[in-house]
């Protein structure tokens, strides 16, 4: 389960739009606490994509994700999970999100249909990386987005 507050989904929906045709992308910051990811904040990153490729695929490159945990490390918290768009979409993460993928973290989609953000859901690896399972999403009202 990943808690997390209507602020973030708003950030991360804001952010969908904003990159709009292409993928957005960010970290999830917060802990994991008793079998829950808590978020506190979301971080956005620029997708480092080359232009056309950004349409469906995003990219993190590693000095940016080393960047994020810095960042979560200095507030005692750590990246939990990842974000990323679908434009024109299902929120349902691809082959691709899934050879890319980690076990353990949360990887919230939303799906931006032109130009408008629409559903949002997230989705955690299995242990075996064989496939996803959508993951339930509680309110939380801890924490502020990066924006």
């Amino acid at each position: 389960m990943i808690e997390i507050a209507d602020a973030h989904f708003s950030e991360i929906r804001a952010h969908g739009e904003r990159d709009y045709p292409f993928e957005c992308c960010g970290l999830l910051i917060g802990r994991f606490e008793n079998g829950r990811k808590i978020v506190s904040e979301t971080y956005a990153i620029s997708n480092a994509r080359e232009e056309e490729a950004k349409r469906n695929r995003f990219l993190i490159r590693p000095e940016e994700l080393m960047r994020g945990e810095k960042y979560a490390r200095q507030k005692d918290l750590e990246v939990i999970g990842f974000y990323h768009s679908h434009p024109d979409d299902r929120a349902v993460p691809s082959k691709y999100d899934l050879d890319h993928a980690w076990p353990s973290y949360s990887y919230i989609v939303v799906a931006v249909e032109k130009g408008h953000a629409a559903d949002l859901r997230s989705w955690e690896m299995e242990a075996d990386r064989s496939r996803f399972i959508e993951e339930e999403i509680a309110p939380s009202s801890f924490g502020r987005g990066s924006g």
